[in-house]
This record gives C-alpha cells, sequence and structure tokens, in this order.
C-alpha cells in the first residue's frame, strides 16, 4: 500500500509566509502615504476655508484686514483665537480654528503675517516637511518649497 503524507512541507510555509510578508510591506508604505496626502488635503482645505473668510472680515471691517485699532502681526508662528486679538487670524473664531485644524493636520507649524492691507499664511505639508502650502491676500495659493518660518515674503508679505 501507498502511504502518502497529508499536508505541506515546511518550504511551502516559508514561502506562503514570506509573500504576504512582502505584501502587508507595500500595503503599508501606500497607506502611510495615502494618511499623508490626506493630511495635505485637509491643510490645503482649512488655508482655503481663511481665503473666503477673509474676504468677510475685510467686508465687516471698514475694508481692513485688521478690527478698527488693531496692530500688525508681523511674520511669526499663528496665534490662537482671542475675541479682542488684535488681528485677523486671532480675532475672528473661524479664521482661528480653520488656522488651528491646518496645523494640527500639517508638519513644521505655521507662519503667519497680518496688517492693515496684507495678509499671508503658511503651514507646512505632512507629505514633505521642507515644502508649505502657503495662501495670500493677493490671491496665492501655492505650494512653496520651504518650511512655512521662510514661505512668506518679507518685503512683499506674500508667498514666496
Amino acid at each position: 500500500m501507498n502511504s502518502f503524507k497529508k499536508g505541506f512541507t515546511l518550504l511551502e510555509l516559508l514561502v506562503v509566509v514570506a509573500i504576504i510578508a512582502i505584501i502587508v510591506s507595500v500595503t503599508l508604505v501606500s497607506l502611510n502615504d495615502s494618511r499623508n496626502k490626506g493630511a495635505d488635503a485637509a491643510v490645503k482645505s482649512n488655508l482655503s476655508t481663511i481665503r473666503g473668510q477673509s474676504e468677510l472680515f475685510y467686508s465687516n471691517n471698514d475694508n481692513k484686514f485688521l478690527p478698527p485699532g488693531g496692530s500688525t502681526f508681523d511674520i511669526a508662528s499663528c496665534p490662537g483665537y482671542d475675541p479682542s486679538g488684535t488681528n485677523m487670524f486671532s480675532s475672528d473664531k473661524t479664521i482661528s480654528n480653520a488656522i488651528t485644524e491646518a496645523v494640527r493636520r500639517g508638519a513644521n507649524g505655521s507662519s503667519c503675517y497680518n496688517s492693515a492691507l496684507y495678509w499671508a499664511i503658511a503651514v507646512g505639508l505632512k507629505s514633505n516637511p521642507n515644502r508649505s502650502w502657503c495662501i495670500d491676500s493677493g490671491g496665492d495659493s501655492k505650494e512653496v518649497a520651504s518650511a512655512p518660518a521662510t514661505a512668506i515674503n518679507d518685503a512683499t508679505f506674500s508667498c514666496n
């Protein structure tokens, strides 16, 4: 009589485990890239919200980006919400919340500038920490090849 052994050999099992490990590693790399791209999309969406809200702020504050009696906010990390704030970023809750969420989703922090005539915001991107998404009062909305601290031009107060 023939005696047949049923089951898999050790080599066959090792090959299957190796194939599964390769598939899992490729999937995890793709998943991480997707998460970073999703975070970047959230940064861009929140900064887009700021663009629309800044137009409302401008209309509601005598065609100025600062409330009456406000002072210029120099290029620095963006401020948090303060109802008695002296700049558009802190005194408008919608703008402040959008900045906070963009910074939470992005990387390398933020940079803001606000005067009576100009404003600009830059937030680092998660997919590439050496790049930022920048928007300004001149209508620019673009990716800048630098961290947020240097994404805003300190002479023109627009995106570099």
